[in-house]
């Protein structure tokens, strides 16, 4: 009997039933979903760092290292091994591509893994390795001829093989760019031999090394084996490995903030709905005690359907978690765009299945509590029905203003104010809904801003030229006034114990420009330096305090004043020329800011990166955060529509006798429809209006735990807020709707039976 019961229960409330397992899908879905994307960005990342021998830290010298060097730093107590390595952006001949030609000496250390085609040769004379993902976009296979040039220079050789490289899991060809283009650049690896053919003689201006020495311990080890001092950067500072790891914190942090809001929200919604269910079922559960059943037997048999609701709920939630990991970490997805990795498996963590487990004994909990409660009384009182209980006049019935209001809005507040559990519910629905929007939507308002900003605004020019070695200061003023140019200094300084950016400019053309921590535009002074807000929160200095960095190699040490605080892409310093000047600052000037885009080749340019390139890197950024914008606010319209849906239903079941008795006394339809929709909006405008700035601060939160190095400004948009509370207020609108249409099919004779 109980077995036949079960399921006409179930589809009795299949509203509700429906509307829990898809909850409890949502909320576990979020929750397994974040989670395995940043676990398996880790578990990936780590694989393919470890599989390739991803050096710990970098050795960079100008000026090159020799055998005798390499012999020095392998001596280091704690060294495990050690390379001589080299990484220049040559040119494609013909396409005009940038190729990163890269050597190792040692290929255990900053290597490849090989993906098809013939394995290392360490002494290969016309052998190239080639990114996989670069021939791929470009239709180059094994044993094609691939030609590059590098100053004037021409090299020849054989794709003998396509290759994935942890030095190049994040592949940037130039720090303006914020994603991989392979369609317009890739790295290659060749041979020493191959190398010092090319060139003539031998250069590596790197040495990698394998160690687990602290940095401060490792830099001092280096500098006296060396003999003087050298750039020392740890793998926390390159692109590959911080960008990649940053990956994982953000999803990190992302996955403590949704799948919580979600999950909780599912667990209320399992609350209130059971315990409206277990009331709803009063009378039944009292017709089976009197029957003969034993308590044990009727709890077990309501815990049966948060039982098969946890377990739909959780199959199901698997099955979307996985479809959000899937969707963000594949090779064609959002991150497949961003990181160049060997394997895509998926990992769940194995807290995950504990949790999974716990909230669905939490679910069977409630369930649990829900029946004792009926249960508790003898069977004549669980025979009775419902009656709900009898509350006493507030505060505000005793006003004046109370007998001014019409009967809707005094029938809707005593409504409210006996069904509090209902109406909190219904309002943290609207809360998560609006929280959401406000988020996403805020999100692109931010991105965008930030790209105006940054790429349209600050870069004021057409092309970058990055000048060569052999360029001195005077070659590079001469190219800078023949191509009615902006010339820089962009040299790494050490400052305190890790390296940041010193950029000299001189700025007669207006090329390139720079905000404040506002995104205001200023204009630079030659009265000292200015420094980047995250330099200010690190060293805690500001205007008008000193700033003291040092020159690698020569140590040269130097004190500036800072004069203020900018807002920039980079951890830098900046300064005018006149300013470096009087502080005696040197510099070497590499760079060339025009708006000439037809530039020749010449020994004296390395490269050059136009800015249409770095623009069409961005827009491959906004399709990847566009997708996940997409996916929240998805995500948001659903939980609104699921919570007010649900709670809706119920709440029009408990008040079916209510509404008969308006209708008996003459309420038409389109009345009694008015005051459920009036009840539901004004639980949508208080979540709204406490969502709004929720949602700002959440965003907020997020910019500065998952962004801040980039320093973006939060910018909102009036037109978020518009459609936030437009698409809030449509979801309660039509949810309103239709629970009102129900007025139409309410038995008279069923509702109006009330309790002896």
């Amino acid at each position: 009997m109980l077995h036949r019961k079960l399921w006409r229960t179930i589809g009795g409330y299949r509203a509700q039933f429906v509307s829990m397992i898809v909850m409890i899908a949502l909320g576990m879905g979020v929750f397994i979903g974040f989670n395995m994307e940043w676990y398996s960005i880790e578990t990936d990342v780590t694989y393919a760092l470890d599989e390739t021998g991803f050096a710990d830290y970098r050795l960079v010298d100008e000026g090159g290292f020799s055998q005798s060097d390499l012999d020095s730093v392998m001596g280091i107590e704690g060294v495990d091994d050690v390379t001589r390595f080299l990484s220049v952006n040559t040119k494609e001949k013909g396409s005009g591509d940038t190729i990163t030609i890269t050597v190792t000496t040692n290929p255990k250390v900053s290597g490849f893994s090989v993906t098809s085609g013939d394995g290392y040769d360490s002494t290969s004379t016309d052998g190239i390795w080639l990114s996989d993902k670069y021939a791929a976009a470009n239709g180059i296979s094994c044993g094609d001829s691939m030609t590059v040039t590098y100053k004037g220079l021409e090299m020849t050789g054989t794709v003998k093989g396509l290759i994935k490289s942890g030095e190049y899991l994040i592949y940037l060809s130039d720090d303006s760019q914020m994603m991989p283009d392979f369609n317009t650049s890739g790295f290659a690896y060749i041979s020493p031999t191959m190398l010092t053919s090319f060139l003539g003689f031998e250069y590596y201006n790197q040495i990698n090394v394998i160690s687990d020495l602290g940095k401060a311990e490792f830099t001092d080890a280096a500098d006296e084996a060396l003999g003087r001092v050298t750039l020392v950067i740890p793998k926390e500072d390159t692109v590959s490995y911080s960008e990649a790891m940053g990956e994982s914190e953000e999803g990190k942090t992302m996955a403590t903030i949704l799948p919580v809001l979600f999950l909780v929200i599912a667990v209320l919604t399992m609350i209130t709905t059971m315990h409206r269910i277990t009331t709803r079922e009063k009378v039944q559960i009292g017709t089976l005690k009197a029957l003969g059943f034993k308590n044990g037997r009727i709890r077990r048999h309501y815990v049966l359907y948060a039982l098969i609701v946890g377990v739909f709920g959780t199959i199901l939630g698997a099955l979307f978690g996985y479809g959000i990991a899937y969707f963000i970490m594949n090779p064609n997805g959002s991150m497949g765009t961003y990181m160049d990795l060997p394997r895509w498996d998926l990992v769940v963590p194995g807290y995950t299945y504990i949790v999974v487990i716990l909230m669905d004994l939490l679910f069977l909990a409630v369930a649990y509590l829900s029946v004792s409660r009926i249960l508790g009384g003898t069977v004549a009182d669980s025979l009775r029905p419902y009656v709900p209980r009898h509350i006493r006049s507030s505060a505000l019935e005793r006003t004046r203003i109370w007998k001014k209001l019409g009967f809707s809005t005094r029938w809707n507040i005593r409504d409210l104010l006996r069904h509090k559990s209902r109406s909190m519910m219904t309002l943290i629905g609207v809360l998560g809904c609006t929280v959401l929007l406000v988020a996403s939507f805020g999100m692109k308002d931010t991105a965008d801003t930030f790209i105006d900003v940054f790429y349209q605004d600050t870069m004021n020019y057409e092309t970058v030229i990055n000048l060569s070695d052999d360029a001195d200061n005077d070659d590079a003023i001469a190219l800078c006034e023949q191509y009615e140019g902006d010339w820089a200094s962009r040299t790494s300084v050490l400052l305190g114990d890790g390296p940041v950016l010193l950029e000299i400019y001189d700025l007669k053309n207006d090329h390139v420009r720079f905000v404040d921590g506002n995104l205001n535009r200023i204009q630079l002074s030659d009265g000292g330096a200015y420094i980047c807000q995250r330099i200010a929160k690190e060293t805690g200095l500001g205007a008008g305090d000193t700033i003291e960095f040092t020159r690698y190699v020569t140590s040269e040490r130097y004190s500036v004043k800072i004069i203020g605080i900018i807002n920039s892409l980079s951890e830098s310093i900046v300064m005018t020329s006149s300013a470096a000047d009087s502080a005696g600052v040197w510099y070497d000037i590499n760079t060339i800011y025009t708006n000439e885009t037809d530039i020749p080749q010449s020994p004296l340019i390395d490269s050059t990166m136009s800015k249409a390139s770095v623009i069409k890197s961005f827009d491959t950024f906004m399709e990847v955060m566009n997708e996940l914008i997409y996916l929240l606010v998805i995500s948001a319209a659903v939980l609104g529509l699921i919570v007010l849906y649900n709670l809706g239903t119920m709440s029009y079941m408990e008040r079916v006798r209510e509404l008969a008795t308006l209708k008996v006394i003459g309420f038409k339809d389109g009345q009694m429809g008015r005051i459920l929709i009036g009840q539901n909006l004004w639980l949508t405008a208080a979540g709204i209006i406490i969502g709004i700035p929720l949602g700002v601060f959440v965003l907020q939160y997020l910019l500065t735990a998952l962004a801040s190095e980039y320093e973006m400004v939060l910018a909102i948009s009036p037109l978020t807020y518009i459609i936030s509370t437009a698409v809030t207020l449509g979801v309660s609108l039509i949810v309103g709707w239709m629970i009102s249409r129900n007025n139409r099919k309410i038995d008279m004779v069923e509702a109006l039976k009330g309790a002896e």
